[in-house]
């Protein structure tokens, strides 16, 4: 293990972060509902949506919008600041082209705190039951946290999920693990870290990527536990008292 690493140490994003992240009202709002809306696709209807909430004083706090394979385009949009949303969701339904609108539960409250896990072979695999299994144990009491899977191969791959973690909702931390990672794997994490300063574990294997890790486990079951109890606002483990330390 490394010597004590103090707070002064830490870069203060991910301070900010791991701070956020224990909170009890993590992604939580008592004012913040949340509509799924399916409608005929045409130019400018996300447009005449957002204008809509505007109107009404709203503030979208998620916005998630795709066509899909029947040519219909869906809306997945949480909105904070609504003192009327049955009359929102009248003007919404009002919209041409809306097929159908239903108020649904947050993301947050459904999936809660991502953990993501990039790497490949049996390690990913590991990790992953080690994650899910601790998740579950966390579920159970009441708290939401989901975990997300890829097995990535290759170098410029790898990189590329990693830079793209930041642009997830609802990303929490991530785990690589594989044989050997480095070059520019340790760049994408060291871009993730300034950019949105989420938190990155890692196997103890060869590159450079350990040595830029937050956290370097070596047992890979290990590591999906530790990851889920980071995050977690009812677990007793602090990131910050084990910063850069290896296990």
């Amino acid at each position: 293990m490394r010597e004590n690493v103090s707070n002064e140490d830490i870069p203060e994003k991910l301070l900010q972060r791991l701070q956020w992240l224990k909170s009890p009202k993590f992604y939580r709002s008592k004012e913040a509902i949340a509509f799924s809306i399916i409608s005929y696709d045409r130019p400018g209807l996300l447009m005449e949506f957002t204008t809509k909430i505007y109107n009404y004083g709203g503030n979208i706090t998620f916005l998630h919008s795709y066509k899909e394979f029947d040519k219909t385009a869906h809306a997945e949009i949480e909105i904070e600041g609504i003192k009327d949303p049955k009359k929102l969701e009248e003007e919404l339904k009002n919209i041409k082209g809306v097929i159908g609108i239903e108020k649904v539960p947050l993301f947050s409250e459904v999936y809660g705190k991502r953990v993501l896990i990039f790497g490949g072979g049996a390690q990913v695999a590991q990790v992953a039951l080690g994650a899910i299994t601790e998740a579950d144990r966390h579920n159970i009491r009441g708290e939401q946290v989901s975990v997300d899977t890829s097995p990535v191969v290759g170098e410029h791959k790898i990189a590329e999920a990693v830079r793209a973690v930041s642009r997830l909702h609802r990303a929490s931390i991530l785990v690589l693990a594989g044989s050997i990672m480095g070059g520019e794997i340790t760049k994408a994490v060291k871009e993730l870290r300034e950019k949105a300063g989420i938190p990155v574990f890692s196997l103890n294997m060869t590159g450079s990527v350990p040595k830029e890790a937050d956290m370097v486990i070596t047992d890979p079951l290990q590591a999906g536990v530790m990851s889920v109890m980071a995050i977690s606002s009812r677990a007793k483990f602090e990131l910050e008292q084990v910063y850069k330390k290896r296990f």
